[in-house]
């Protein structure tokens, strides 16, 4: 992200849990951009967050109350924010991205998908 960018996220369309911080995963978007107190960024890195196996969740249970078992949601490894696929991600693609082709012919090419 470029550093002219604007970084205020559109929470308010996010609907808020009452016990976790929720906002929308820009595309691309692969670290918090949650400022602390003074200002700083977290920057810890968004990992996809299976909510009905974390046990303090199942205490708490309010994400699997309002999205189902099954919601695709990321959470941040150090402030523990949770964010949204942004339904605007061109790539359609988990956190990671889509990568791209190694310059030392390392990478192995995709293998076409079979026609039944």
């Amino acid at each position: 992200m470029a550093s002219g960018e604007p970084l205020a996220a559109p929470t308010a369309e996010v609907p808020q849990l009452p016990n976790h911080k929720v906002k929308l995963k820009k595309p691309g978007q692969r670290a918090c951009n949650e400022k602390d107190a003074k200002g700083k960024f977290c920057g810890g890195h968004l990992k996809r967050w299976y909510y009905t196996f974390d046990v303090l969740e199942r205490e708490c249970g309010c994400a699997e109350k309002a999205w189902g078992a099954d919601r695709e949601v990321y959470r941040c490894e150090f402030c523990k924010t949770l964010y949204l696929p942004n339904p605007e991600d061109p790539t359609g693609v988990n956190v990671a991205g889509v990568g791209e082709l190694s310059i030392f012919g390392l990478t192995v090419e995709p293998k076409e998908e079979k026609k039944a």
